[in-house]
């Protein structure tokens, strides 16, 4: 059984950073694609940045020179370290998995099987 849990959420300061932390049991994270989304309130969820299964990581142009995705196979852990921190990156933030190799369609919520509980950033103005 596949599971996800997210850590690391919190509140900072706008131009601030956090690192969010993603655990795997039942998934080896080297194995296909990974994923982070994010859903702030009234809208629908938005993939972040994600990781191919040759290493490729894909970042939505937003993030882009802001956050990274790195996993650690070891720990068997994915992260997000965001930097400059804006209003407009307060979401739920999600932790997402899945056996299929996504190509172009790395950033496609519908595409991912397994998916953690999220963990809330808040960057206030």
């Amino acid at each position: 059984q596949v599971q996800l849990q997210e850590s690391g959420g919190g509140s900072v300061q706008s131009g601030g950073s956090l690192r969010l932390s993603c655990a795997a049991s039942g998934y080896t994270y080297s194995s296909y694609c990974v994923a982070w989304f994010r859903q702030a309130p009234g809208k629908e969820r938005e993939g972040v940045a994600a990781i191919d299964a040759d290493g490729t990581p894909k970042y939505v142009d937003s993030v882009k020179g802001r956050f990274t995705i790195s996993q650690d196979n070891a720990k068997n852990t994915l992260y997000l370290q965001m930097n400059s921190l804006k209003p407009e990156d307060t979401a739920m933030y999600y932790c997402a998995a899945t056996y299929e190799y996504l190509y172009f369609r790395l950033l496609w919520p519908s595409e991912y099987k397994y998916w953690g509980q999220g963990t809330q950033v808040t960057s206030p103005h």
